[in-house]
């Protein structure tokens, strides 16, 4: 099983599933690190006054929210923590919707969850009571100290959470400013059916084996070429591993029953997200 970012449970009615979640995708691109040519030290990010063009220090930085133009609420990082969500370490699910009412604009990163200690029988029940029902669950899971919603759906034998992005950070349709020769256009019954004959010519299986980024094969050619040569450096790097507890199950029957009981009884209510972010800082490109 590949390597959990994360360890924690389900939770619907009084159900909980202890889980693990698996990143579903993986970079591929090519990362330009930084490098000192003098040293083949790892160069950081230097943090730059826009105005002076001078470095700041660390102890001199503080994080603003640009209010009006011009003008900015500083926070401290005290105020900022305390507006973090609690970590709870479950996927709260709130409610059950049609897959297909969800937009594709508002999809954004997939991850694999796997049962976690003795949780499969439960993980199973999810699975298969979604993939009768044409449902998927919404939920809500704290992830590095953020709120995400969230979409749990069932992907042949395993289940997949796709975090969705708030719909305060889906642009409409409108901004498009799209007019009615696209709207409503007026096409000829030959122009119609000449396309659909080039689609259908065009037609193939998806064989995701047979797509690779050029750029990347191209890079990474050269990288394995010049290493051959001994052109290489010996550069010095540090890693971390964090652990996270997980959730127990307890009997499902009963939970079950409870759950049907007490259903409706305090359901949550999705709040939006606030449009308004603190400037942070971000890696520089390179």
């Amino acid at each position: 099983m590949a390597r959990a970012i994360w360890k924690g449970a389900i939770s619907f009615g009084l159900v909980h599933i202890p889980v693990a979640l698996v990143s579903a995708t993986s970079s591929q691109g090519v990362d330009f690190d930084w490098l000192d040519s003098r040293s083949m030290d790892p160069v950081g990010y230097k943090r730059v006054n826009k105005v002076t063009g001078k470095e700041v220090t660390k102890e001199h930085i503080v994080k603003g929210v640009q209010y009006e133009k011009g003008r900015y609420v500083v926070l401290s990082e005290e105020e900022i923590r305390s507006a973090h969500p609690l970590s709870t370490q479950t996927i709260d699910i709130f409610s059950f919707v049609d897959g297909k009412q969800i937009p594709l604009q508002n999809i954004d990163t997939p991850y694999y969850l796997a049962p976690d200690k003795r949780g499969g029988k439960v993980y199973a029940l999810l699975r298969e009571t979604l993939s009768q029902t044409g449902k998927v669950a919404l939920a809500h899971v704290v992830l590095h100290t953020r709120q995400h919603l969230a979409a749990l759906m069932p992907l042949e034998s395993a289940l997949v959470l796709v975090m969705l992005r708030w719909p305060a950070e889906v642009r409409s349709l409108d901004e498009l400013a799209l007019d009615s020769e696209v709207i409503k256009p007026e096409l000829a019954k030959g122009e119609r059916d000449m396309a659909k004959r080039l689609v259908q010519d065009m037609s193939a299986e998806w064989t995701p084996q047979d797509y690779r980024d050029g750029f990347e094969d191209k890079i990474m050619a050269l990288v394995d070429k010049k290493a051959h040569e001994g052109k290489i450096e010996d550069v010095e790097t540090a890693t971390g591993e964090e652990t996270r507890k997980t959730a127990d199950v307890i009997d499902l029957t009963e939970l079950l029953k409870r759950s049907l009981g007490n259903k409706g009884a305090g359901k949550a209510a999705v709040k939006p997200k606030a449009s308004s972010k603190p400037a942070v800082r971000k890696k520089a490109s390179k």
